[in-house]
């Protein structure tokens, strides 16, 4: 008699929780941003050009790394190599323009 109603109390306790299913949540409306068209992202190739433009008389770019400067931000901060230097020794703020990357200080990135 007690094995049967050791058995039978773990049915019991399954029925008394009920299968009810939850009420699904009301489906709302989420604003979306309309897509606003933005810059592709500098590469090596790019920053070359950039740089050979505002600082000709630097040596040329032998290996560059752009990435954001933070989360959210416009602005991306390349690091980079002169000459034959392998090493990222040199940094460079790119900001948008008018449809294309600028150096943000080119007097300063020049100067070094």
């Amino acid at each position: 008699m007690v094995k049967k109603i050791a058995l039978l109390l773990p049915v019991l306790a399954l029925a008394a929780c009920g299968q009810e299913p939850a009420p699904e949540p009301a489906p709302t409306q989420t604003p979306t941003a309309p897509a606003t068209p933005s810059l592709p992202a500098p590469d090596q190739e790019l920053f070359t050009e950039l740089l050979a433009e505002a600082c000709p008389e630097l040596a040329p770019v032998n290996t560059a790394v752009c990435k954001r400067a933070g989360f959210g931000s416009s602005d991306v901060i390349c690091e980079y190599g002169l000459g034959e230097d392998e090493y990222l020794r040199n940094k460079a703020k790119l900001t948008p323009g008018e449809g294309e990357w600028v150096l943000a200080d080119p007097e300063n990135v020049c100067a070094r």
